[in-house]
């Protein structure tokens, strides 16, 4: 099993497959800020910053490979890149899983949405023997996270989702819990380090 592992890594990190995952983190990040137009243009200017949170995660991903790709760790953009991967990576399976429970339909569309953001989630993982961010990272990146959930859901500029915004307080709650687990995920990224070769 552990060769079998090796063997998975060795594609995972071989600069060929790194760039197949620059274009298609790249490609996601622009049609991610292009999927937010529409509430970018409802939104107060100084809130833009916090909108399009799942594009914003993947164009810190997008960074830190670009970081890899010329031998460099944007160590920052990797803390940033972990924890808000995976906080709207899983946050966005969940929300689109409560309209269709809400709904009883959610499209391709709606699947489309699920596979690519665990996908996104998945990723953020996946290249965490990469990560080469202290503690001092994961605390800015934490304040970044937990701050982006007060403008979410303090001055109410969270993802609108016209069918769950009557359980907003209950998504705001969940969200914010979601920002722990992945904080506590980069800062066990970062103890494990020390005592792992690749995995």
């Amino acid at each position: 099993m552990g060769l079998f592992i090796q063997k998975i890594w060795l594609v995972l990190s071989h600069k060929s497959f790194l760039w197949i995952l620059l274009f298609i983190n790249l490609s996601g990040t622009v049609f991610g800020y292009d999927w937010y137009m529409w509430q970018l243009k409802i939104t107060e200017p100084k809130f833009w910053i916090f909108v399009p949170d799942s594009p914003t995660a993947s164009l810190f991903f997008t960074l830190a490979i670009i970081g890899w790709l010329i031998g460099r760790n944007f160590k920052l953009i990797e803390a940033l890149a972990l924890i808000t991967l995976v906080k709207y990576g899983l946050w966005a399976v969940v929300m689109n899983l409560l309209t269709l429970v809400e709904t009883g339909s959610i499209g391709w569309i709606g699947w489309m949405l699920i596979g690519s953001h665990f996908a996104m989630a998945l990723q953020a993982v996946l290249y965490s023997p990469l990560y080469r961010f202290s503690f001092v990272h994961i605390a800015i990146a934490a304040v970044w996270t937990l701050h982006n959930d007060v403008i979410d859901y303090v001055y109410g500029q969270m993802p609108i989702y016209y069918d769950l915004m009557k359980h907003m307080d209950h998504i705001g709650y969940f969200t914010f819990w979601l920002s722990i687990a992945c904080i506590t995920l980069a800062y066990w990224v970062l103890k494990k380090r020390s005592n792992t070769v690749i995995w």
